[in-house]
């Protein structure tokens, strides 16, 4: 803005401000400076001038001041002002000024790189190149130039995840090139179990048992994702894999992140492990002393021939006779360097990681990129549908008079509330005063879990919910992944509106696991948001898990669909996956490409790409390649 100098007033004492007035077209208002030299301020702002000022206007004690301007101009240099300016992050000590100059100066030194991207590509996009791409960013023309869709933008997104598929790609090369141990089981073990159950696996459950053998048959390590809705059947698949392995003569492993988790596999796997003539056992790090070293030493011996139970499996101490597979169920939503540690674990193990969270395309793409995909895209049959009720928090009274009729015919409900206890900073229901109202109207058939119990008291609450002992447990969101009592047939879930939708569908999906009708009750404190009414009105839709995701990375955005920090999901300085997801795969089977044609990144466009996989920091990308 334009200003005229009215006056300056110089600090009185050491540590207060210089405070120079100035007049506008409309109003005057102040500048301020800290801890600057004496006479800049009446250097840079003579009494009585017009100048060029800019920065950010802010109200102290009913006066409009401006600390510290970006710019102070004299008004004949007003035409050499860009027209926008690039904001950037700062720390302590350093001005949007000192950056902005600093920013000019390495500009001005980067040089032309050679070109990393195909040059028919980019010749069809219409991207610039890398330094123009570049200036265009930090010295923006116009207001398209700042757009996402802007060709420069583009192009620097597309760099982004390019070098973060060149990466994943890297990676499942380098896969491809270790030795495994080809494992392939004649059938005898997963014909009997196939032959007890009381139903037929899905066309779904067949094909991606099939990829699976094939994997595990192939000379190179298996490195392979199963991906399936809620209920989909992928504890099944995974069993049947293992006895892959146990027919050839070798062992399984299966991993929960729970000992609740861990627990149930083993109960549920029991049943079909003994009429396959399979011995299974359980570590959990609650196995302690001579009983854990009773179970290394029969798992040394071979004489178990699958072992389930949590990250205890993977301590220096458990050694396998011969572990062939390696199954990785829910929730450890590793990255591509925690995945490729947990491969260090075996001997030429194969790898296959369980995920119930249904993944938007353009997110597996990013985060599973290096891993081979099978989607169970099926129910098996028996599993009714589930229907879904909005009831507001008003009418809790039918919610309750409905669930004692429930569990007078003997059925079983979870009651699901966000929180522990009360908090000073959310009005949630809390999960303990809510056992207590429930257990004033239903006595000794309400029980509660909840993650600050120890895991023995986890363990008997589910249990006395699983053998009908209790028949209403309260509980958060610890019982979200893989709890499994068939004979639960009513959810309700408390400040619905405050859950996320993958994480309702997770919840939903802990009732109609049997045979009976279920219900699914989101109680909701009006009144809704749109997002939130957007939200619940879509559960209440479909049961569809892929749609769900789809409309979950719409409305709340990639970081929090699945949750950065666990997830191992890169963090984008410019590309933008919910809105660019063709890009990410266009970069995927160009990052292919180039590696299929120049596996070593050799080539003048090869040695281009170690340059993007440098700038980039994508450090264990450059090992990866294995020279230079």
């Amino acid at each position: 803005m334009a200003v005229t100098v009215e006056r300056h007033r110089p600090p009185a004492r050491k540590g207060r401000p210089h405070v120079v007035t100035v007049r506008d077209a409309q109003t005057s208002f102040q500048i301020v400076f800290f801890h600057g030299t004496a006479d800049w301020p009446a250097r840079a702002l003579p009494p009585g001038s017009r100048r060029i000022v800019s920065g950010r206007v802010e109200v102290f004690d009913g006066i409009a001041r401006m600390v510290h301007p970006d710019l102070i101009l004299p008004e004949e240099e007003a035409p050499g002002i860009p027209p926008f300016e690039p904001v950037y992050p700062l720390s302590a000590g350093l001005t949007q000024k000192t950056m902005a100059r600093a920013m000019r100066a390495a500009l001005a030194l980067a040089p032309d790189l050679p070109e990393w991207i195909d040059p028919a590509l980019l010749a069809r996009e219409g991207w610039p190149r890398w330094r123009a791409a570049l200036q265009a960013a930090h010295e923006p023309q116009g207001e398209a130039d700042l757009r996402p869709e802007a060709p420069a933008r583009r192009r620097l997104a597309y760099d982004e995840l390019l070098a973060h598929q060149l990466t994943l790609a890297l990676a499942r090369a380098m896969r491809r090139r270790m030795p495994g141990q080809p494992t392939r089981g004649d059938g005898r073990l997963r014909g009997r179990v196939l032959a007890a159950l009381p139903y037929a696996p899905t066309a779904a459950q067949i094909r991606a048992l099939t990829e699976i053998e094939a994997d595990m048959a192939a000379p190179q390590r298996m490195n392979r994702l199963l991906q399936g809705d809620v209920g989909a059947g992928k504890t099944l698949v995974a069993f049947l894999a293992l006895l892959i392995a146990v027919e050839a003569g070798g062992q399984g492993a299966l991993m929960a992140p729970t000992g609740i988790l861990a627990q149930q596999h083993h109960d549920a796997l029991q049943p079909l492990a003994a009429t396959a003539g399979v011995r299974i056992g359980i570590l959990t790090g609650r196995d302690k002393g001579a009983q854990r070293a009773a179970k290394l030493g029969s798992l040394a011996r071979g004489e178990i021939d699958i072992l389930i139970g949590t990250h205890a499996l993977f301590q220096e101490d458990v050694a396998f006779r011969d572990l062939r597979l390696a199954v990785v169920d829910e929730q450890h939503r590793f990255g591509v360097a925690q995945r490729m540690e947990l491969g260090r674990k075996g001997h030429r193990t194969d790898v296959l990681v369980m995920t119930a969270t249904p993944i938007p395309r353009s997110l597996a793409l990013t985060q599973y990129g290096d891993m081979d995909l099978s989607v169970l895209d099926e129910k098996p049959p028996g599993r009714r549908p589930i229907r879904t009720a909005l009831v507001s928090a008003a009418r809790l009274d039918e919610v309750m008079e409905r669930l004692r009729r429930a569990l007078a015919e003997g059925r079983r409900a979870y009651w699901v509330c966000p929180l522990v206890e009360d908090s000073e900073q959310t009005d949630l229901t809390a999960a303990e005063e809510r056992f207590r109202s429930l257990h004033a109207l239903f006595g000794g058939a309400t029980g509660l879990v909840h993650g600050r119990m120890s895991p023995a008291e986890k363990d008997a609450a589910m249990a006395d919910f699983a053998s009908g002992k209790t028949r209403i447990l309260v509980a958060t969101t610890v019982i979200e992944v893989g709890v499994n009592v068939p004979e639960a047939t009513i959810m309700v879930i408390e400040q619905a509106e405050r859950f996320g939708l993958a994480q309702l569908h997770q919840l939903r999906g802990r009732v109609g696991r049997g045979s009976a009708e279920s219900t699914c009750i989101l109680l909701y404190t009006p009144p809704l948001g749109e997002t939130a009414r957007r939200r619940l009105t879509l559960l209440r839709e479909t049961e569809d898990g892929f749609r769900l995701a789809e409309e979950d990375l719409a409305i709340r955005g990639a970081g929090d669909v699945i949750g950065t920090a666990q997830s191992g999901l890169p963090r984008f300085r410019i590309a933008d996956l919910e809105r660019q997801s063709a890009l990410m795969a266009l970069a995927r089977s160009d990052a292919r490409k180039l590696l299929q044609e120049d596996p070593r990144l050799e080539s003048p466009r090869g040695q281009a790409a170690r340059l993007l996989l440098w700038l980039m920091e994508q450090d264990k990308a450059i090992r990866l390649i294995g020279v230079g």
